[in-house]
């Protein structure tokens, strides 16, 4: 099953889902598809593992990256530029906004309800059975709820990340799948594409998954780790 998205598409989750691995892989798979894409990172929580920390190598690739201004880079600040604005008020191909986690990160999308007026939206909750808080189908549904309260959004669509880094197994995939199923049952939402390590992709029994699956290449590595090289999905 192919993946395709358009217009804006909002990453919101738990802290720690995995949903800025998610958002910068997402942008590569797309790019590679011949879609324009613009990737704003609006994670004014987490100093630590952001979109823009891959920026370098996205920008090699020609996907435009919107960050803070320079002098605020590592700042833990409520920062929004302009050009976020604009980028919504004129979405072409996929615009994707990486916020950051809990409700707290997603109150920054309260104050965006401006520039996005009128437009066509989806909201994307990644969910990871593997942590805290959303291990079971009534947390992920209690963090559905925060996120919406403090987003002034509603949440359209699920993304299921059973991803334990380099632990991760086949057997763990598919168990988050099924998971992942039940929550966007229970939620009465799709579930929208799923996700696996690059490296599993081709192991990966897909005959009983009926979403597409989203092949990662981990970007976001302490300084000992090197990053995967950042090439689409297969």
């Amino acid at each position: 099953m192919e993946l395709e998205l358009s217009g804006i598409v909002i990453i919101v989750g738990a802290y720690g889902s995995g949903k800025t691995e998610i958002a910068i892989n997402l942008a590569v798979h797309m790019h590679a598809k011949g879609t324009a894409v613009r990737l704003a990172d609006l994670d004014l929580v987490n100093p630590y593992f952001r979109t823009r920390e891959a920026r370098h190598a996205l920008n090699r690739l020609g996907i435009d990256v919107v960050l803070p201004p320079l002098q605020y880079m590592q700042a833990d600040l409520p920062i929004l530029t302009p050009e976020v604005a604009g980028m919504l008020r004129h979405p072409s191909g996929l615009t994707l906004l990486d916020v950051g986690g809990d409700d707290v990160g997603a109150t920054v999308l309260a104050a965006l309800a401006d520039p996005m007026k009128g437009k066509t939206i989806q909201v994307l909750q990644v969910i990871n059975p593997n942590r805290p808080y959303t291990d079971t189908v009534s947390g992920c549904l209690k963090m559905r709820k925060s996120i919406e309260a403090k987003a002034k959004m509603a949440i359209t669509g699920i993304i299921g990340n059973a991803n334990l880094m380099e632990d991760t197994t086949e057997q763990d995939i598919l168990a988050g799948y099924a998971f992942s199923r039940k929550v966007s049952e229970a939620g009465n939402l799709p579930l929208i594409f799923i996700t696996t390590p690059a490296a599993l992709l081709t192991r990966l029994d897909k005959k009983d998954i009926h979403c597409p699956v989203l092949a990662l290449r981990r970007q976001l590595v302490p300084p000992w780790k090197r990053a995967e090289a950042l090439v689409p999905s297969g």
